[in-house]
């Protein structure tokens, strides 16, 4: 059997969070009526004239500085040629020649731990087009305008990734940089992040590359594993049966799980490509840049390597709680709240994101505060509630129960019992109250008592209600059953 080898390369689309559009002043609201939020410009009437939003340039330059790409000092918008029913215009406003981001790189992280940095060619502004609505129209196709002419930042990757993993990963890597630069809200379902998923095959160790297909618009990270799975085993299979892989167009059915042919795939000279007549070129100077370079958060990569370099996480532990600037902060701020990274890394990941994904949440609408979490941590830090207690004090918080860990201890009477001398009360009472299995344990060889020893640490702590502190009950328990 031949083995094979994948080749992928990505292009993003990135609606970028402006509150107008790139050429015109219409809003970019969210699902406004259709049809209520397209003006002149946007539309293309006679006799109007666009003019470039600031603001799009601004979120395309801190990408840029983002992935550490290239900046150029001028960059030029082009008209792409093509006719279709959601583009008014007779033409979509690009850059083809002269993109306003340059060459970078991203890094992405791998399932064993690594990491792997993947090239960006550059990136581009443009205009995005309507809408085409299938279902509700019987048969016909209604066209929403809404959307003709929001700023859009398309990042084209170089064919660097080799499996659908590292697809994902790659997606997952420029949705949390744009989302922690604040330049788009990263909304998959709503349109505002999509994919066109450039695939093809080639024989392993051969340097050219094979025939690609490319898979338009595809909305989720896990669509985007499932559509390159469906379109690598059917070019193998076009190959291997003797037939050739045809350069075109294709389209995921998420319901189907398969790709299917939308159009042979045209080139850059079908859309006959022309500096746009009615804009300017952009030219940036260094100052600007220098200013917007000076506006940037820790990106995540910055954010994953001090978690592990200062706070002493795993990769792992950085690399989850740096996948999200909602992540990071909730995380940061329980730390700083309780004073233990480890700690605070452990709840977050843990009982917090198990109780998020069971009811299908975002870290942002957390029933409980970063606030409240870390004061429960901090209690348990403290010793003055166990782990067992402590869990019960999370599933109130959330819940509504209470204001505050400490209130809801107080009102449950959950304070741990550390009291040497009432820990040897119960003790004492719960050996008085089993001679058999007091027997059993002091007859029993050595090695086989650490298991033995569980009946009685389960009777202490029912008769203190689960507040005895554990690590004294073990302690006090083995000292006075091992006693002659």
């Amino acid at each position: 059997m031949m083995q094979w080898e994948t080749v992928i390369g990505l292009e993003v689309h990135v609606q970028l969070a402006t509150k107008s559009k790139i050429f015109s002043g219409a809003s970019t609201a969210f699902g406004a009526e259709p049809n209520s939020q397209a003006c002149a410009v946007d539309l293309g009437l006679p006799g109007v004239l666009p003019v470039l939003n600031e603001a799009a340039v601004a979120m395309a330059v801190k990408f840029g500085l983002g992935i550490n790409a290239e900046i150029p000092e001028v960059s030029v918008f082009d008209r792409k040629n093509y006719f279709y029913p959601d583009l008014p215009k007779g033409y979509q406003t690009s850059q083809m020649y002269h993109p306003i981001v340059g060459a970078g790189e991203v890094e992405i992280s791998l399932e064993d731990g690594a990491t792997k940095r993947i090239r960006v060619h550059h990136a581009h502004l443009e205009e995005d087009a309507g809408k085409s609505l299938h279902e509700d129209f019987h048969g016909m196709t209604g066209i929403d305008l809404n959307r003709a002419g929001t700023p859009l930042l398309e990042i084209v990757s170089e064919p660097d990734m080799r499996n659908a993993k590292e697809a994902a990963a790659y997606l997952k890597a420029i949705h949390a940089i744009v989302t922690y630069l604040g330049i788009s809200d990263g909304n998959m379902a709503e349109g505002s992040m999509r994919c066109d998923v450039n695939v093809s095959v080639r024989p392993k160790g051969q340097d050219t590359l094979g025939t690609r297909a490319e898979v338009k618009n595809v909305n989720s990270f896990r669509f985007v594993e499932r559509a390159i799975a469906f379109e690598v085993e059917r070019q193998i299979e076009l190959i291997e049966d003797g037939g050739t892989v045809v350069q075109e167009t294709r389209l995921y059915d998420p319901e189907a799980d398969e790709t299917r042919s939308m159009r042979t795939k045209e080139e850059a000279n079908d859309y006959r490509y022309f500096p746009c007549p009615d804009l300017l070129p952009v030219v940036l100077d260094r100052a600007y840049v220098d200013h917007l370079r000076s506006t940037l958060p820790e990106l995540p990569a910055e954010k994953r390597a001090r978690f592990e370099g200062e706070l002493g996480l795993s990769p792992y532990d950085a690399n989850v709680l740096a996948s999200s600037r909602a992540m990071a902060e909730y995380f940061e701020a329980v730390k700083d709240a309780c004073g233990d990274a480890k700690q605070a890394a452990n709840w977050v990941q843990g009982e917090l994101s198990g109780a998020l994904n069971r009811e299908n949440l975002g870290i942002e609408q957390s029933p409980v505060s970063a606030a409240q979490l870390g004061e429960l941590v901090a209690r348990v830090l403290d010793d003055t509630i166990n782990g067992k207690a402590a869990k019960q004090v999370f599933q109130a918080l959330w819940n509504g129960e209470g204001e505050s860990a400490d209130a809801v201890i107080e009102a449950r009477g959950l304070k741990q019992v550390t009291d040497s001398g009432a820990i040897e009360a119960m003790i004492d009472q719960v050996i008085s109250d089993s001679p058999v299995q007091v027997a059993q344990y002091r007859d029993a060889e050595p090695d086989k008592r650490g298991k033995m020893i569980g009946y009685f640490v389960g009777q202490v702590m029912k008769a203190s209600r689960g507040t005895a502190n554990p690590q004294q009950v073990n302690a006090l328990l083995k000292e006075k059953l091992d006693q002659a």
